[in-house]
């Protein structure tokens, strides 16, 4: 699994503090309810030119840790 650490951060002053795409204004779960609704990852990344693959495979590995109740960023991350 891919070391989201490197891809995900948290601000509090940028998106209410919800885990962003590398200090992007893109959130994780813009991310997720993009795949969700059906959009391919090549979808995606055409979309929003900004993002990689890594990224979204990091939004993807954080979520999965979250629903696990692991969380690897800490509250200083």
């Amino acid at each position: 699994m891919i070391d989201y650490t490197k891809y995900i951060t948290l601000e509090p002053g940028k998106r209410s503090g919800q885990p962003c795409i590398r200090h992007l204004r893109i959130t994780v779960a813009d991310i997720l309810g993009y795949l969700a609704s059906g959009m391919s990852i090549e979808e995606v990344l055409a979309d929003f030119p900004m993002l990689s693959r890594e990224d979204i495979l990091a939004a993807l590995a954080y979520a999965a840790d979250a629903q696990r109740g692991i969380d690897r960023l800490g509250p200083t991350a």
